[in-house]
């Protein structure tokens, strides 16, 4: 069974298609935060999401590594996806998605990071009315992206996983959601 981790910076398109890869595929779809939030629920810790962030720093970390395991538990009777952020950009810098702690009780298959061009993810963004998002220049943009490739190297590295760049540019749906079935298959 393959365990692979999915990210894409806010508006690269990666949910749009993670979904639309998941109707040709037999993946088991899971999000990091989801798993991190119901670990949280059963341990009487939070009572929503929200919550997690005012968590003490080590509780969350414990809360990661757990479910990093749970995580490559379902990956062992079936293929799972794990949907994910690879960086986070915050005013203080970016801080690593995946950190040691969460790798090595995850140890997935195959990194994949969905980007798409600065300016197509600014106006996504932009027309994303579901969301409310900082604005951030091109080169901020660029800038993401960039960091998510050196991490998902470094990860890799940790992890012996292979890394693959999936473009999402605008108009390229159906054939970007072929690359990503061909690699999942």
């Amino acid at each position: 069974m393959k365990l692979v981790v999915l990210t894409g910076i806010p508006g690269s398109g990666s949910t749009t298609l993670l979904n639309s890869a998941l109707k040709e595929v037999d993946y088991l779809h899971l999000n990091y935060g989801d798993i991190m939030t119901e670990i949280a629920l059963e341990k009487g810790l939070v009572e929503n999401r929200d919550e997690l962030r005012k968590l003490p720093a080590n509780t969350q970390k414990e809360i990661q590594k757990e479910a990093g395991i749970r995580i490559k538990e379902k990956s062992e009777s079936d293929n799972v996806i794990v949907d994910t952020h690879c960086t986070i950009s915050t005013p203080a810098g970016f801080l690593p998605g995946l950190p040691k702690w969460v790798l090595e009780g995850l140890n997935p298959d195959t990194f994949i990071l969905v980007e798409a061009h600065p300016d197509e993810i600014m106006v996504r963004r932009l027309n994303d009315e579901t969301r409310q998002r900082d604005a951030e220049k091109a080169k901020d943009i660029h800038l993401h992206q960039e960091m998510n490739r050196a991490a998902a190297m470094a990860y890799a590295t940790l992890t012996g996983a292979t890394v693959k760049i999936i473009s999402n540019h605008d108009n390229h749906l159906p054939s970007t959601v072929r690359k990503m079935v061909d690699l999942l298959k």
